[in-house]
């Protein structure tokens, strides 16, 4: 039933619902950062939702609510989060570290208001990020919010900054 669409800007998938506040120390337990990718994602989001790590597809979409990716600014959250398979986060707020993480990895986010009201567990939900647009199927209920800048959009077509970058070399000047 999930399916990832296009560059890695769309996705339609089941929905996994989080709350407010979610710390990245609760995506990624202490005891695993330096454990093999392989063994992180068995744990992701393990204590909110058991069955996460384990029932998750390629193309699901996690929603949260406010200031998801909160607390310490590990990376490791978010790239574990990609390496599920996710087609992207969508939250009423992102802890601003863990949004502008997410584009550096290549993981698509979109930041809409309300969200966390308009989904439940196990919906079917299609997002479009560069668009800005997200469909709850099981209602009906759709919203259109500002997508993210289109500097971030480039670097998530890219697959993140270091794909970016190796493309761009005007984003850098090598000889300073």
């Amino acid at each position: 039933m999930t399916t990832v669409e296009g560059p890695v800007l769309q996705a339609r998938g089941r929905c996994w619902t989080f709350g407010d506040n979610i710390p990245t120390d609760r995506l990624v337990k202490t005891k695993y950062v330096v454990e093999p990718m392989s063994v992180i994602v068995a744990h992701v989001l393990e204590d909110l939702n058991p069955r996460f790590p384990l029932e998750v597809q390629p193309g699901d979409i996690v929603v949260a609510g406010k200031h998801f990716g909160q607390s310490s600014g590990r990376a490791i959250a978010v790239k574990a989060l990609k390496a599920t398979g996710i087609g992207c986060v969508v939250a009423d707020t992102f802890a601003r570290t863990f949004y502008r993480n997410a584009f550096e990895v290549g993981l698509p986010v979109l930041e809409l208001p309300g969200v966390s009201e308009l989904v439940s567990d196990g919906d079917v939900l299609a997002v479009d990020v560069a668009a800005g647009t997200f469909r709850n199927e099981a209602t009906g209920q759709e919203r259109t919010v500002a997508p993210p800048d289109a500097f971030l959009l480039e670097m998530l077509r890219a697959g993140g900054l270091i794909p970016l970058a190796k493309k761009r070399t005007d984003l850098f000047d090598p000889a300073t």
